[in-house]
């Protein structure tokens, strides 16, 4: 069982933004993502990790080496934030499964 979802982001990104944004709400409204440990990535801090990904857009979800979700520019907060829920939903499954 994975541990951890981990983030990768970029500061100043209005899409990383959003994401901390919709992780806080998320958390805030149910109690089982707050305890759904998350290691956040900020990619131009740790490049040699960010590339051992496969991914081009932030913010990239993983699961271990499972990515659950990648960003699209066309997506707005909504959208981010079902992503978001979905990743959660994919580690409480996968952690009630293990």
């Amino acid at each position: 069982m994975n541990q951890s979802l981990t983030i990768f982001y970029m500061e100043g990104c209005p899409y990383c933004r959003n994401a901390k944004k919709a992780v806080q709400e998320l958390q805030k409204a149910d109690p089982r993502y707050a305890s759904i440990p998350l290691t956040w990535i900020d990619e131009n801090k740790e490049p040699e990790l960010a590339s051992a990904h496969d991914y081009y857009y932030v913010p990239t979800i993983y699961l271990g080496n499972r990515k659950l979700y990648e960003a699209s520019p066309s997506q707005g907060y909504t959208e981010i934030r079902n992503e978001i829920e979905n990743a959660f939903l994919a580690f409480l499954s996968e952690k009630t499964a293990g």
